[in-house]
């Protein structure tokens, strides 16, 4: 695999991590047909897709583990137990996303672990970045799914609200993390995901100023960890504090004495993240000072990602407008909240 001189993996199409059908080079830069997915395709035809060869599996929410590539991706929510209201449409939309900037040359995938560091520890092989692109020079978000450290749900957690922080400028990576090996594994890769983008931000062309994190469920756990203790202690490059951390319905409880802005929000019904649990933070968190926003959805369950179709959507559109407020002036010039 080519990697550029500041490390970044170029895997913006099939011939730039291996040959797969409908590659072609256009001016140097290989491109990839922009043919889209539809929900009656199948799981497959989304692996088998040019835009995704060299790491089309970590589309998926598992590690290592078979999946019937005859299942039809309207039935995705399947693989997903921990999750509600998956919307297959939302799904294959945002795949057709990450297809067209593959087909128009541009790198979708990032391989933030060395290949030594992956011979040390070869789970390391089941972790990269799916790079959404926004306004060039603009902040970014890293975005942590959930699945219970059992399954990373980035097809519903991650690429969606990718989606949408980029319709609004920014810039947004989704980060694929080892899935079964529990919280701190996938903290890790957390912290070293960040040191990577830190590292290559000029080649990214993203800034570092105001930067957000975002999880869902086991990856708010992640992004609060982060946020609470610093990436040095999970491993990382000692880096500034995000400028806000959006939760989504985590039981995490661990705080430290000083916290970023956080905006955090769940469903009334989730029996899994109980809002009662999530409200004690929030009163702990406005006890030490920190900016907090709130929000609870009537009749939602756990796991809703964007919320389509329930009280909780449009919840992202809030996320962002609270990130705004926190981004310093000069790194939001020009901005969309």
């Amino acid at each position: 695999m080519n990697r550029s001189a500041t490390g970044v993996l170029l895997c913006a199409a099939a011939a730039s991590c291996s040959e797969g059908a409908g590659a072609e080079t256009v001016q140097g830069t290989s491109r990839t047909s922009a043919v889209h997915l539809r929900v009656d395709d199948t799981v497959g035809d989304m692996l088998r897709h040019p835009a995704f060869a060299g790491f089309g599996r970590l589309l998926l929410p598992w590690d290592d583990r078979r999946v019937d590539t005859a299942m039809r991706l309207r039935e995705i929510g399947s693989l997903l137990p921990y999750h509600t209201h998956v919307n297959p449409a939302v799904v294959v939309s945002s795949l057709n996303r990450l297809i067209d900037d593959a087909a128009a040359g541009r790198t979708v995938f990032l391989d933030f672990y060395t290949d030594a560091e992956k011979e040390a520890e070869p789970s390391r092989r089941n972790a990269g970045l799916f790079f959404f692109r926004g306004r060039p020079g603009a902040p970014f978000a890293v975005i942590a799914p959930g699945g219970g450290f059992a399954y990373v749900g980035s097809v519903h957690e991650g690429f969606p609200y990718a989606v949408e922080i980029t319709k609004r400028g920014f810039n947004a990576f989704v980060l694929k993390y080892r899935a079964g090996r529990g919280g701190r594994a996938a903290t890790e890769d957390l912290a070293a995901a960040l040191t990577f983008i830190f590292r290559n931000a000029d080649t990214l062309g993203v800034t570092t100023a105001g930067y957000s994190l975002w999880g869902s469920s086991a990856g708010a756990r992640m992004a609060a960890s982060i946020g609470s203790h610093g990436t040095a202690r999970f491993g990382g490059a000692s880096l500034t504090r995000p400028s806000a951390v959006v939760l989504l319905y985590t039981g995490h409880s661990d705080l430290a004495p000083s916290e970023p802005p956080t905006f955090v929000a769940v469903g009334e019904t989730d029996g899994i993240a109980s809002p009662v649990v999530m409200e004690q933070r929030v009163a702990a968190l406005r006890r030490a000072g920190t900016e907090v926003e709130y929000h609870t959805y009537p009749g939602v369950g756990h796991g809703f990602g964007l919320g389509v179709g329930t009280r909780a959507e449009g919840w992202i559109a809030d996320a962002v407008q609270f990130w705004v407020k926190h981004i310093p002036n000069n790194a939001n010039s020009g901005l969309d909240p």
